[in-house]
């Protein structure tokens, strides 16, 4: 049987054993209508006029974009009805440690909106804009934007996703990373070391959020947080917005996880010997730090010693220096040593990749080179030794078409 898979902006064509499995993600139907969205949200507004004097709105950057030049004026449309001035609300972008964005990247990103309302631009080394509010058991220090969580009414806005260690990005998070500090950032990040055992917490998974120690940090963090309303997006596979939930608890947030899990959670642990998977064409693998969550996923559907077939063009090459500095340290063991004490960057994404291609043997069609391939310890393949590779496969094989969405 012949398929095609995403593989940067184009496709690639190979044939497939006929007993393949295929592990397939379920796309959402699109459940938006304007009115019918406007009216819940307001809903969840206040009737103080007197709420209204500050409004901030909290929404990701150009990384994780929930439909922003369609959805943003619904919202403000919303809330000058509700009594709210133009020039008393504001967007701040939750960049968390991410670079900031051009003037032409945020216009493509917000659209007109990005024109007529005060955007502030998050940076977590201004120590300046920053208030401390408190400090979270695991020692994580809880410093935030001062003038975003001193709003008279606070609003975040973003895009549900799986994360492959705090569990699920979105909601939450957009206050905490998105608008934190740097080393209360790097300190929750570090959770995802087990320092006791001197490996990966176990439990740092995407989808998961009970016993994480990272996600349950993060939990702790949000009931330090102001009140708000929270929308989240619901997207499809292309990246567009089919749902938009409006909540104000944590609850609403885990339906909004779990909503999110009917279309992207595989529902079985079976593992194969060879897996092939696509990250899903481009942007999904633009450059290695964005493919990894594919390689991510896609791993976990291989057995031990098994093999691991990923389709990751990586244009944009790795994307990161830091993650490239602890791959280059040799062994996760020293990797491991420079992180603990002074977790920092892409560091605990080197050490995933590192614990994973001490599992299993993982090939890539790339355009990355040898040597950066080298220091990944991937194998790099072309077509033909795809081709190789499922003809010469005895065991079992499954086919991922999207493996940037799917988790086990």
């Amino acid at each position: 049987m012949e398929v095609d898979l995403k593989y940067g902006k184009t496709n690639i064509s190979v044939r497939i054993p006929e007993n393949s499995n295929w592990l397939e993600t379920h796309e959402p139907s699109f459940e938006l209508d304007k009115n019918e969205f406007c009216l819940r949200f307001e809903a969840k507004l206040p009737a103080d006029p007197g709420k209204y004097s500050n409004t901030g709105i909290v929404i990701s950057d150009k990384t994780r974009l929930c439909g922003y030049p369609l959805y943003l004026p619904w919202v403000t449309e919303t809330l000058l009805k509700k009594g709210a001035k133009k020039d008393s609300i504001t967007f701040y972008i939750a960049y968390g440690t991410h670079p900031k964005q051009t003037e032409e990247e945020s216009l493509r990103s917000y659209g007109e909106t990005y024109k007529k309302y005060r955007f502030v631009h998050h940076d977590c080394y201004d120590e300046a804009s920053l208030i401390k509010l408190g400090t979270s058991v695991s020692g994580t220090p809880v410093k935030i934007r001062r003038d975003a969580v001193q709003s008279s009414l606070l609003i975040t806005f973003g895009a549900i996703s799986h994360h492959y260690f705090a569990g699920y990005g979105g909601g939450r998070k957009l206050l905490f990373p998105g608008l934190a500090d740097r080393k209360s950032i790097y300190h929750n990040h570090g959770l995802f070391l087990d320092r006791q055992n001197r490996k990966l917490t176990a439990n740092c998974q995407p989808g998961k959020l009970e016993g994480n120690p990272l996600a349950e940090d993060l939990k702790e963090i949000d009931n330090l947080m102001p009140p708000k309303i929270s929308i989240h997006g619901i997207l499809n596979s292309k990246g567009e917005v089919c749902q938009l939930k409006v909540g104000k608890t944590y609850s609403d947030f885990l339906s909004a996880c779990y909503e999110y899990d009917s279309y992207y959670r595989s529902g079985t642990d079976k593992k194969y010997d060879l897996v092939l998977a696509s990250s899903g064409g481009y942007p999904k693998d633009i450059n290695f730090i964005q493919a990894h969550k594919s390689v991510h996923n896609a791993a976990a559907f291989v057995k031990d010693g098994g093999k691991l077939v990923i389709l990751s063009e990586c244009i944009d090459e790795i994307a990161s220096d830091y993650f490239l500095k602890y791959l280059e340290a040799g062994s996760f063991e020293k990797a491991y040593a420079m992180l603990e004490n002074n977790y920092e960057g892409n560091g605990g994404t080197a050490l995933s990749m590192m614990a994973k291609t001490n599992r299993i043997n993982i090939y890539m069609m790339t355009s990355l080179d040898e040597k950066l391939c080298k220091t990944l310890n991937v194998k790099k393949v072309d077509v033909k030794g795809v081709q190789q590779l499922l003809d010469e496969e005895k065991g079992s094989t499954a086919i991922i078409r999207n493996a940037s969405l799917l988790v086990m």
